[in-house]
């Protein structure tokens, strides 16, 4: 094989193994759902963003929810953080996605999030249970 033609060939394995590595990286669409779990009566306002996209500030009330679809960056490194506030917690500060965190937990679906009086609760899909992850300040 000449120089060229290995030149060639190494260039499209290097390219093949870039697609594959990107493709279990971006396994597809993935879904973020927060419910609001208060009680009734009690509404929040949640604002949620990431580096690259806000979402905008939102107010649910008792029983509703937000969500919102996204792809994992090829990097690995998508962070989708909310500001949460209702009439007992001001402004309370949480991560809703971590690829590092919830690639796993969440599975392929998506992270689904409960917000009640004592925290928040995220749902585990490796075990089917919720976990409580995140606790008010008092």
């Amino acid at each position: 094989m000449g120089g060229l033609a290995k030149k060639i060939t190494h260039h499209l394995v290097t390219l093949v193994l870039v697609i594959v590595l990107c493709t279990t990286i971006v396994e597809g669409t993935k879904h973020v759902s927060i419910k609001n779990r208060l009680g009734s009566g009690r509404n929040m306002t949640l604002h949620c963003q990431s580096k690259d996209n806000d979402l905008g500030k939102q107010n649910i009330a008792y029983g509703d929810e937000f969500g919102w679809d996204f792809s994992d960056n090829v990097a690995g490194t998508t962070l989708f953080f909310c500001d949460l506030g209702w009439e007992n917690v001001e402004e309370f500060h949480f991560d809703a996605y971590s690829f590092a965190r919830d690639r796993v937990r969440c599975g392929d679906a998506g992270c689904s999030w409960l917000v009640s009086i004592e925290g928040i609760y995220g749902l585990n899909e490796q075990t089917g249970y919720w976990e409580f992850m995140y606790q008010w300040p008092n």
